[in-house]
């Protein structure tokens, strides 16, 4: 195990800021944009898509830079951080492991994680990529950006859709993280424990998984 990448969002980072921030944009209780955001995901579908049945016929990109425009945009700060973020990456790093973070996000979201200093050798998003999970084009950056085989390269993330099936698909070794909605909601699907090399509840669960 040379390299580790890891999801952002439910991964490393809470995700109800960025809700609360649609959902207050909107002018729609947070709980119903969450609930739908849920719904939708579980069906399959992209998240966005909980945007749409809200607004149809909303122009998201255009909605997001009226946000960014209004002062009212992206943030992210050490609060949105999992408490287990810097201590394991930090552990892994230690242990000799490169650490890659890539996951479906904003070109901005990508700017504010660097400004975190994390403890990463790498971070990109799929808006600085220009390609997104599942596709294979992204796992394919992913393992330029590993400097790793794909054997020895491990993906982590939440959502089995767009992390375990398609980084097993890749060739990549996996772990499913039970954390977040997609995380629990998937965790004890059979295809998920059949497909995943882990499962675990804690990104703390990792630095024993290297030592193995």
């Amino acid at each position: 195990m040379e390299t580790i990448v890891f999801d952002i969002g439910e991964t490393l980072v809470r995700d109800d800021r960025y809700w609360a921030s649609w959902a207050d944009w909107l002018g729609v209780p947070r709980h119903t944009l969450s609930a739908l955001v849920g719904a939708v995901t579980a069906q399959g579908l992209d998240n966005a898509e909980a945007l749409r049945l809200l607004r149809p016929g909303i122009d998201i990109p255009a909605e997001y830079a009226a946000r960014e425009a209004a002062g009212r945009g992206e943030r992210l700060d050490e609060t949105d951080l999992y408490d287990d973020v810097r201590p394991a990456l930090t552990a892994l790093r230690e242990l000799g492991v490169r650490v890659v973070i890539a996951g479906n996000q904003t070109i901005r979201a990508g700017e504010l994680l660097r400004d975190l200093g994390l403890p990463a050798d790498f971070i990109a998003t799929s808006g600085e990529w220009g390609c997104a999970k599942p596709s294979p084009d992204f796992f394919a950056r992913v393992l330029d950006v590993s400097q790793a085989l794909a054997r020895n390269t491990v993906y982590v993330g939440d959502h089995p859709m767009n992390d375990t099936f398609p980084a097993a698909g890749a060739g990549l070794r996996t772990v499913h993280l039970c954390r977040g909605p997609w995380g629990h909601l998937w965790a004890a699907d059979p295809q998920v424990r059949k497909t995943a090399d882990w499962v675990v509840d804690s990104l703390m669960d990792l630095p024993a998984i290297v030592n193995e």
